[in-house]
């Protein structure tokens, strides 16, 4: 692929090095599978311990430490996108991540998977150091499509992580998982190197600086603020529900199996079209108007999803809808972020999405408690309050627009 000396710098690229179709496909893959990697060992629980010869209590920290780590890294890492050489930057960060994959896939004591989770979620952050580059490398015309089709593998990844896991496992034992992603780790590594362009800030800023700029972006930009809350809010209520999806699948009502309850969160990965749609849509200016229906329809879906509790034609359609608001949202809330300041995309996106995922920690946090007070039902209620509160933030983003207009 021809680079251009713009390019390089890291400043728009000239039209011969905007980012083609197949490389942004290959960005996305890249994306899925750095993500999808934090999500695998949500299905395998029972096999990890009881192959590790320890409780599913204790087999289940795992779970949150790749949240953890994965939130350290968005934190720490992310940011280096504005000071180092990108390209490297993400060949770099996959391929300690496929160690960490590999530790875990071998491992023959609980030590050893904690040691490969930590690692594998701390240096899987190379998707969200992958996604502000497409917004930097593609036209600007079209820097909403480029971004809404890297995120729509980002989001698949995350949801076909535990359909795909639990298939995997079923076939070849809970390492084969590990085992497999970090091969695939490696060969999209090696991919992403030979046919992306270097992209550099022509003006990097120390390490410290970096840090300390976070905090004065999240000063300067108020919108920043309410798309970073408004992300959080959303992914939170959709958390409280994956939290407890499988407590009420398996249950009484339903009696699934660990295969058949992954194969029915796959119908979600359907919503990930979304995505690009709403990169689409965001280009043609219709942003805010996205935002809005996403954030309505979040409310709406768990109102199917209640009526899911003793059906599964109304679970499914939840399923649908709830991951089709929480796209079109999350699409636009990056594309309004990443034009408040081009040159610090990575800082901005680093702010942003460490509040999105602690909205996911939280709201599993929250829906796991909801469903042991109230069951189904008491989570649903969490779930409509947290889309009720993302509503309001999304009307007072909106306030914003029209005082920055008067």
């Amino acid at each position: 692929m021809t680079q251009s000396p713009s390019a390089a710098a890291g400043a728009p690229p000239q039209a011969a090095a905007y980012l083609s179709t197949p490389v942004l496909l290959l960005m996305a893959g890249a994306c899925g599978l750095c993500a999808g990697s934090n999500y695998f060992n949500q299905p395998l629980l029972h096999s990890i311990a009881v192959g590790l010869g320890v409780s599913e209590a204790r087999s289940a920290l795992t779970v949150t430490l790749a949240q953890v780590t994965y939130a350290v890294g968005l934190l720490l890492l992310v940011p280096l996108g504005d000071k180092c050489e990108r390209r490297g930057l993400v060949v770099g960060l996959m391929l300690l991540a496929s160690v960490g994959l590999f530790i875990s896939g071998f491992a023959r004591s609980f030590a050893m998977l904690f040691a490969g989770t930590a690692m594998a979620g701390l240096f899987s952050v190379a998707a969200q150091v992958l996604v502000p580059m497409a917004a930097t490398l593609s036209d600007p015309r079209r820097s909403g499509r480029a971004v809404g089709l890297v995120m729509s593998g980002l989001l698949t990844g995350i949801l076909a992580a535990r359909s795909v896991a639990g298939l995997l496992s079923a076939w070849g034992g809970w390492n084969t998982v590990y085992r497999a992603a970090g091969i695939s780790m490696l060969v999209l590594a090696a991919a992403l190197w030979l046919v992306l362009p270097r992209s550099r800030n022509p003006s990097p800023p120390s390490y410290g600086s970096t840090l300390r700029s976070l905090g004065r972006l999240i000063a300067r930009h108020p919108r920043l603020r309410s798309r970073a809350l408004l992300g959080g809010l959303s992914f939170a209520s959709v958390s409280a529900m994956f939290s407890t999806m499988s407590l009420l699948l398996s249950g009484p009502a339903f009696g699934l199996g660990d295969a058949h309850i992954g194969l029915v969160g796959l119908l979600g990965v359907a919503g990930a079209l979304m995505a690009n749609a709403a990169g689409r849509l965001a280009d043609k200016g219709h942003g805010q108007a996205t935002t809005a229906g996403a954030a309505v329809l979040l409310v709406a879906s768990w109102g199917a999803l209640w009526l899911g509790g003793g059906s599964m034609a109304w679970f499914l359609a939840g399923i649908l809808l709830i991951d089709l608001a929480l796209q079109g949202g999350h699409i636009t809330n990056q594309n309004v972020v990443y034009q408040l300041e081009p040159q610090a995309r990575s800082r901005i996106n680093a702010v942003y999405m460490t509040s999105y995922f602690i909205g996911a920690a939280a709201g599993s946090a929250l829906g796991s408690a909801a469903w042991q007070h109230g069951g189904w039902a008491g989570t649903c209620l969490l779930g409509v309050a947290l889309g009720l509160c993302a509503v309001g933030v999304m009307l007072y983003d909106r306030a914003l627009v029209r005082r920055a207009a008067a």
